[in-house]
């Protein structure tokens, strides 16, 4: 009878059940060689907990304002007084060759016309950077950060963009650099996720989920949204009849549950959803508490330029804020339609001037309050899109810009960064780098770095390889720093 029953089993079943089983391996190398079943087995390591990065670290929080559908860095950043005296000629072929375009492939009948701005530029604070009329508040910060003007991207379409500046790859399914970075130091909020996402604009940012997720690291360092308004976290109250002793004895039987099914397979993955449900449980008081903004001062509000009760970038700038206050290590924000092709909702007049003014009083707002609070020494603010805008115009309703990926800008400012600097330069045109180019995989190395994590070792083993953000690529952008 035993010798049929062996006939049955598949080599699946015997790695699964036997005493050392794949899963088990696999949850005892995450958990770092810890006695995984001690005699107490309602102990269990915190996935979560602080980890010390590879060499000491200059930032200890980070937050990402990504600015979704590629900002015109020639509308905003990079003056081109010579584009604009050129404006309406056409461009060279030479600029042309070999080069790929989202919505401009054939120049057979008409090569595309250049495109100066109509906005106005002038220089402002002691480093004397350009900006554009459109960022009034902006402008004020810019001996706070350090602009990257000569960033590159390989990808010239929108969500696999957004998803290669995530997570190094344009293919969907690898771990996010929010993900690898609570993967490799943990986070220092015990009621929060470490990484946390909040949206605003219009619709959510192409690509969706996959830009914020944990790929093949274990689901507890994917980002969780919070809703800027109402509930934060959807199905996080309890239901209406549900007492706190209720909950908590349902709570206790899933746990007693997941731990008797841990115990038998060794998934990594349920050690995961047992310490969700208890971050769920401590987040019900958490949560609630982070969002209620009126615990901030007036002068706080106004500075933000906060309307209460409403939902908008600037709330979330606060809440980015409040959130690496309370330990959070990476928060990433999204403002969606920076799209300016030209037509309907696309145009660079009236569409561009609306989504500047949405963020350009609430992201000068965060730096500056983080500096007011000593937090801008240790949390990383970086500001940028997955591509910028071409030099030349695109024929549509009304004359935009198409997708550019040879050069466009980008800031970073606080821990570690050298203020008031700008690193890289693009030609008269503004179509290509001339100096300090900054690839995708530099700018992912460079925030691993200083956040102490060495992007070559920062790795994770799947499929019989090791993988990691940079990819192959990556150098550290040592002049960025302080």
């Amino acid at each position: 009878m035993k010798q049929d029953k062996l006939l049955l089993e598949t080599r699946r079943h015997f790695f699964g059940e036997c005493a050392m089983g794949v899963g088990k391996i696999a949850l005892a190398s995450m958990f770092s060689g810890r006695q995984l079943f001690s005699a107490d087995a309602g102990q269990l390591p915190n996935p979560m907990a602080p980890r010390k990065p590879h060499f000491p670290a200059r930032a200890k929080n980070v937050i990402y304002l990504f600015m979704a559908g590629g900002p015109s860095q020639l509308d905003l950043f990079d003056y081109k007084p010579k584009l604009g005296e050129i404006d309406g000629q056409p461009i060279p072929d030479s600029f042309l060759k070999d080069k790929r375009f989202a919505f401009m492939d054939t120049f057979t009948k008409e090569p595309p016309k250049l495109l100066g701005t109509v906005r106005k530029f002038a220089r402002h604070g002691q480093c004397g950077a350009h900006v554009s009329e459109l960022f009034p508040h902006m402008a004020t910060i810019v001996d706070d950060v350090a602009f990257l003007r000569a960033v590159h991207t390989e990808v010239f379409n929108h969500a696999p963009a957004k998803v290669f500046m995530n997570t190094g790859t344009f293919q969907f399914g690898r771990p996010s650099m929010g993900a690898w970075i609570t993967y490799g130091l943990g986070s220092e909020s015990s009621d929060l996720p470490g990484f946390v996402v909040l949206q605003s604009g219009p619709r959510g940012p192409r690509g969706g989920a996959p830009l914020w997720g944990s790929g093949f690291l274990p689901t507890t360092y994917q980002g969780v949204p919070f809703r800027s308004t109402g509930e934060p976290i959807l199905n996080l109250t309890s239901p209406a009849g549900i007492n706190e002793r209720r909950q908590k004895q349902a709570l206790d039987a899933i746990r007693e549950l997941n731990m008797a099914r841990l115990k038998e397979t060794g998934d990594a993955e349920i050690a995961t959803r047992i310490a969700s449900y208890e971050m769920a449980y401590r987040m019900q008081s958490s949560a609630p508490e982070l969002m209620d903004l009126s615990q901030e001062s007036k002068q706080t509000l106004d500075m933000y330029g906060i309307q209460p009760g409403e939902s908008s970038y600037a709330n979330n700038c606060l809440l980015a804020r409040r959130l690496v206050e309370r330990g959070v290590r990476f928060v990433q924000l999204y403002h969606t339609n920076w799209d300016h092709h030209g037509g309907p909702g696309e145009d660079l007049g009236r569409d561009l001037t609306k989504v500047c003014r949405d963020v350009d009083q609430g992201t000068a707002a965060l730096i500056r309050d983080l500096k007011q609070r000593g937090l801008l020494e240790n949390t990383l603010v970086i500001w940028g899109g997955e591509f910028g805008r071409t030099p030349m115009g695109e024929k549509r309703e009304s004359i935009g810009r198409n997708h550019h990926i040879d050069a466009y800008t980008m800031w970073m400012a606080g821990a570690g960064i050298k203020p008031g600097i700008s690193v890289g330069a693009t030609d008269e045109l503004g179509f290509g780098p001339v100096e300090d180019a900054v690839h995708v995989h530099d700018l992912q190395a460079t925030v691993l770095h200083l956040l102490g994590l060495d992007h070559l070792k920062l790795t994770f083993k799947f499929q019989g390889r090791d993988f990691r953000l940079t990819d192959v690529g990556g150098k550290v952008v040592a002049k960025l720093f302080s």
